[in-house]
């Protein structure tokens, strides 16, 4: 049944949701990359659509930015909506060399300056929010198939855009997080609770070492690696 940010009936969405952040990035793949396509959800212009990929049944839709919107979306998706796996596509900044402009980082892990595991109520310590091993296998075979530029590893998962202080990455950095974005920790926790699955691949849009930065535009229409890496990895 609909949900109040969900008017989709229950099965209109298939088993494998693609998430991008931005809702007229899902608009742009369902109607580039799917057939035979279907809108399911506009409630607050959070476009959702289901159509088929290669034959394959999928679904794409917005997320919004940061973790407690992905929360909602994502938590609906699993427990009300009958998804079994989550795949977030979406930007990051590079903390790393070794990644530039248009590079992708497939998330085996994250951590974050959130407290949102709080809610969990865990016993004292620090939870671990690590990606579906199952998917992640399945994106990595479909990055090295299409000879793609990425790594796969930590990201940093935070829950300010702004005000951080300055050269603070660089910590973060320095423990082997590659990237920095703000949904995939949350994403992670959701899915554990739901014992469902869930992955977040990434595209470098900026570099805090360059300074480069990609425009709108760009990041809309020509992350398109990324993209076809998460519609290799339908679950049917």
């Amino acid at each position: 049944m609909p949900t109040p940010h969900n008017e989709a009936k229950v099965n209109d969405f298939a088993k494998t949701v693609l998430m991008p952040g931005d809702p007229v990035r899902a608009k742009f793949i369902a109607e580039h990359f799917l057939k035979d396509v279907k809108q399911v959800n506009a409630v607050r212009n959070m476009f959702g659509y289901t159509g088929t990929y290669n034959g394959k049944r999928v679904s794409v839709m917005g997320s919004g930015m940061g973790m407690p919107s992905i929360g909602i979306y994502a938590y609906e998706l699993y427990n009300f909506y009958n998804v079994d796996r989550i795949i977030r596509i979406g930007s990051a900044g590079s903390m790393v060399k070794e990644l530039n402009l248009f590079d992708m980082v497939i998330s085996s892990g994250a951590s974050t300056n959130s407290n949102w595991a709080s809610q969990y109520c865990l016993p004292s310590g620090t939870y671990s929010a690590i990606a579906d091993f199952g998917v992640l296998t399945q994106a990595v075979e479909s990055a090295k198939s299409h000879k793609y530029n990425f790594k796969v590893g930590q990201v940093f998962s935070s829950d300010n855009f702004y005000n951080d202080t300055p050269e603070k990455w660089k910590k973060w950095a320095s423990m082997g997080c590659l990237c920095v974005e703000m949904e995939a920790y949350a994403l992670y926790c959701i899915a554990a609770e739901a014992h469902k699955e869930a992955l977040a691949i990434l595209t470098i849009s900026d570099s805090m070492i360059s300074h480069q930065e990609t425009t709108h535009e760009q990041r809309v229409e020509s992350f398109t690696n990324m993209i076809k890496v998460a519609l290799d990895c339908i679950k049917e």
